[in-house]
């Protein structure tokens, strides 16, 4: 039986490269000839996007620092990788965000405000756009007064990893003097071809439902451990805010699956139309969309 470390580094970095970057990552503390061969650049070659040149070309010149690939003091593919996983780099003229998904490596992107669909977002007396320093983007759009909030972001599933199961994110915070969001329900809808799925979330300014629930949580701690009453939980946490540790709040809006080949686009829309309150102090960064935990198909069953 040949040992595995009496292989050629490049054999070892090839069985690496079927792997994970998870695998990757612990496989270096195997043997030096496992932490040599994890650390190649034929490993971590195959955990990069094959598309990934072209996603850079497209980067914006505030995106630090610019290509190629990643800036000049960037050369190992491993370096590349774990600085995508850590750095977004913002591409479309600034109006997405583009990263790696640290574990599987898939990709992850952010719709700016700029590039969403908002009514009345091009209304001065409605919204209002700036830039914040907490911000990846240049601009962020910041809610004056309306009463019909409406928002729209749409995704080519082309651009995403394949085989895949995506969450989408919206990336909000609040100024100070905000008002019309208190225990609102808005709907929310994501259409990746003609079924969709459909939800309601609360975006919770005052925090008032996300302390009622984390109090709930801790006082009564044995009912999480039933399987149904923690499925129960878990879908009612996913519909109100969390804080990110950015300086931003994000709230889950629902799921989607990318087949492989991958075709037409994914729609998601935002409405709070029926209350008819008017409503101010929302800041909106963007829409986030990254892999699950259920990453895909395969492991859902």
């Amino acid at each position: 039986m040949v040992e595995m470390d009496a292989l050629p580094e490049k054999c070892i970095a090839h069985i690496i490269s079927l792997t994970t970057p998870r695998d990757a990552a612990r496989s270096s503390a195997v043997s030096r000839a496992f932490r040599s061969a994890s650390d190649s650049d034929a490993a971590w070659h195959k955990f990069l996007p094959p598309d990934l040149d072209l996603i850079v070309s497209t980067s914006s010149s505030s995106s630090p620092p610019p290509p190629p690939p990643l800036g000049p003091s960037v050369t190992r593919k491993k370096d590349v990788f774990l600085r995508l996983c850590r750095d977004p780099l913002l591409i479309d003229s600034g109006r997405k965000s583009f990263a790696l998904e640290k574990w599987s490596g898939k990709k992850c992107y952010m719709i700016g405000a700029r590039d969403l669909s908002i009514v009345w977002g091009d209304t001065p007396r409605s919204w209002r756009w700036s830039s914040l320093h907490v911000s990846r983007f240049p601009e962020v759009a910041e809610l004056l007064r309306v009463c019909w909030l409406e928002v729209h972001a749409k995704m080519e599933m082309r651009l995403l990893s394949a085989d895949t199961y995506y969450a989408a994110y919206f990336i909000f915070k609040f100024v100070h003097e905000n008002y019309g969001f208190e225990n609102r329900p808005v709907e929310v809808s994501i259409f990746p071809g003609s079924a969709g799925e459909r939800c309601t979330i609360y975006l919770d300014p005052d925090r008032r439902l996300r302390q009622q629930y984390e109090t709930w949580r801790e006082r009564y701690p044995h009912i999480a451990r039933d399987a149904s009453a923690a499925r129960v939980i878990q879908d009612n946490e996913k519909q109100i805010p969390r804080d990110r540790g950015d300086g931003w709040k994000e709230v889950d809006l629902g799921k989607f699956f990318v087949s492989d080949p991958s075709t037409g686009e994914v729609q998601i829309n935002l409405m709070e139309v029926k209350s008819g309150n008017w409503k101010s102090g929302l800041v909106i960064q963007g829409i986030e969309l990254r892999p699950t935990q259920m990453t895909s198909r395969e492991s859902s069953r």
